[in-house]
């Protein structure tokens, strides 16, 4: 039985993970030929690893419902909290619906193209309970896959909260999966990839989920503009508890994300766990140091942001680097953040409300090429393939931070002018003044 094409994720299929990790020395040896000297047995369907996907699976979900939409939700105005939380919501039901009808063959449909991956698995044609995807059902790497493709277009909805009308969101999120996830998805995590063939490593999403993202919601809050009042009124966050919460379950949850990116419960796992922990209590250390010495005080909101980019750092990384590595490449990663949320951002004057470019996008340019240096061997990382080097893994990894953000950068904006055509972006002055919650959705958060 040979790998199939979509079997996935960066560090499995990559020269180096190939020679790094012992589950996928078993995927290797599936696609031997018969008459091969291991007397071993074709790796089947193993139930430790399928629980530990589902778990994983339901983590991501957990990360972004009620995750992200109480982060975010805390971080806006009492006045349009159920927006954000709608918002999240619907975009979560909307792409899963995306995903089992097209997305998945559109990311992993096992064509040959560089750049998509064709429609032999729409409606997932050819699926069924016996499909296996390594170890694992395929079934269960659709859902896990799903995930991830649902939670990316709800972290750019951040940098335009507050003025963006329900039915624009939705539209776009529906075109910007198809036309920028989905292909993104595939070229550099399907084996046909025009990414995965240069050998560039994404363990778990710096590009495709982050700097994706980021780049969306640059390019979007320049097109929308800023909120009404920007600069004038105040704007701070109205619950502190919520964002801190939320930040605490995107931890938590982070563990599917980068964990599960393993594809197994195995050494590769264990590693992305680690760093996972350890890259983020770097980087909110950071933060809150960086912080204290700009301010004179470490901010909760700071604390909570550190977590998030290191988060963000470690995606790229997880699988690759050593724990002391991730250290040192999450508080990088924050205090980059730092410098972009606190310096760039108001020095430039555009309106990315809830800082997803500043963290997510940025965060997710350092992990990216970060984990082209600390993945050598020298600095505790699991080494490079044979023949390469840090200097020419760091450019590969620079070439696909490129191409992500070109390629985002260019749909992305397009797709915002069509929106804004069809049902138009923003609603009116007075309806952004009431607030969203009432003026979209008829009802409200709290009542006096």
């Amino acid at each position: 039985m040979r790998i199939p094409s979509n079997l996935k994720r960066a560090g499995l299929l990559a020269p180096l993970a190939l020679s790094a990790f012992g589950s996928v020395a078993a995927f290797a040896q599936e696609a031997a030929p018969a008459a091969a000297e291991a007397a071993a047995p074709v790796p089947a369907l193993n139930s430790g690893d399928t629980t530990w996907m589902m778990l994983s699976t339901i983590l991501v979900l957990f990360m972004a419902l009620p995750g992200l939409a109480l982060f975010y939700g805390g971080l806006v105005r009492s006045k349009n909290v159920l927006s954000i939380l709608m918002q999240c919501t619907m975009i979560t039901a909307v792409v899963i619906v995306v995903w089992v009808l097209w997305g998945y063959s559109f990311a992993f449909g096992g064509g040959t193209s560089p750049y998509w991956g064709g429609l032999g698995k729409v409606f997932l044609a050819g699926v069924t309970r016996e499909s296996e995807t390594g170890t694992i059902p395929e079934f269960v790497f659709i859902c896990f896959q799903m995930t991830f493709a649902a939670i990316t277009p709800a972290l750019i909805i951040g940098a335009f909260a507050e003025r963006v009308k329900f039915s624009a969101v939705l539209l776009f999120v529906v075109l910007w999966v198809s036309l920028v996830y989905f292909p993104i998805a595939h070229m550099v995590w399907d084996a046909n990839g025009l990414i995965f063939g240069w050998g560039a490593l994404d363990f778990a999403g710096g590009t495709v989920v982050h700097i994706n993202a980021g780049i969306a919601a640059l390019v979007g809050a320049l097109l929308i503009g800023k909120r009404h009042g920007y600069g004038r009124d105040n704007m701070a966050p109205h619950s502190m508890p919520f964002t801190m919460i939320g930040a605490s379950i995107l931890w938590v949850g982070w563990f599917g994300f980068n964990a599960g990116s393993a594809l197994a419960a195995n050494g590769t796992a264990a590693l992305a766990m680690i760093n996972t922990f350890t890259a983020t209590a770097g980087a909110a250390i950071a933060w809150a140091i960086v912080e204290t010495v700009a301010r004179g005080k470490a901010s909760m909101l700071g604390a909570a942001s550190g977590v998030i980019a290191g988060l963000v750092a470690v995606t790229p990384a997880a699988g690759f680097v050593g724990p002391v590595g991730a250290i040192v490449l999450g508080a990088i990663a924050s205090v980059v953040c730092y410098y972009f949320v606190a310096t760039v951002k108001l020095k430039l004057g555009y309106d990315d409300a809830l800082d997803v470019f500043g963290v997510h996008g940025i965060g997710g340019i350092v992990g990216a090429i970060g984990t082209g240096i600390f993945a050598s061997a020298s600095l505790g990382g699991v080494g490079y393939a044979e023949g390469i080097t840090m200097a020419s893994q760091v450019w590969t990894q620079i070439l696909a931070v490129l191409v992500t953000v070109v390629w985002c950068g260019v749909v992305s904006a397009i797709l915002y002018k069509l929106v804004d055509l069809v049902v138009g972006l923003r609603p009116t002055a007075e309806t952004e003044s009431q607030g969203l919650d009432i003026t979209s959705h008829g009802e409200v958060a709290y009542h006096s």
